[in-house]
């Protein structure tokens, strides 16, 4: 299961919930809110991010509708409206998010360009540092002619000798 890519900077803010017991199923299986939304199909961190965006209210109607639609709901859920209510109050950004107006709420994509073009000029910073400082490594090299050595030139070739031969 992967997390969708649009909440995956919101990073474990909603472990709480998703990780929090709503009961056993018919089956005996211990059932948790993560467990229930991939059984009904859902985007767990998804879900939570769009619950979280809804005011309480509609969050608990949104969740006991999810958990009246799961498979062999056992007699504990009776009251799905009473388990949502207790769920959702685990969300982190319910509290924050019902004093906000939709308006004074950051978007997040003119940030993600600053960053990208901060990014982009970091990268060439760095790629001129390391190109800078190879060049001033090699100028410091000690020079390779050593006193007393005669190297041949690149291009000359040695003398190929054939083996003596043995005769019998």
């Amino acid at each position: 299961m992967t997390r969708c890519a649009s909440v995956a900077p919101l990073g474990s803010e909603f472990d709480t919930f998703l990780f929090a017991p709503i009961g056993e199923d018919t089956n005996g299986m211990f059932l948790t809110v993560l467990s229930a939304l991939a059984r009904l199909g859902a985007d767990p961190w998804k879900e939570a991010a769009d619950l979280a965006r809804l005011s309480r209210a509609g969050a608990i109607q949104r969740l006991a509708s999810l958990i009246e639609a799961l498979p062999d709901r056992p007699s504990e859920y009776l009251n799905p409206r009473t388990t949502a209510a207790r769920l959702i109050a685990l969300l982190p950004q319910l509290a924050s998010s019902e004093n906000r107006s939709p308006d004074s709420v950051p978007r997040a994509g003119p940030l993600t360009r600053v960053h990208a073009v901060a990014m982009v000029l970091l990268c060439i910073v760095l790629l001129a540092l390391m190109l800078g400082s190879q060049i001033v490594m090699a100028s410091l090299r000690p020079s390779t002619n050593v006193v007393g050595f005669d190297a041949p030139a690149s291009g000359a070739v040695s003398p190929q000798t054939t083996p003596p031969r043995f005769s019998k």
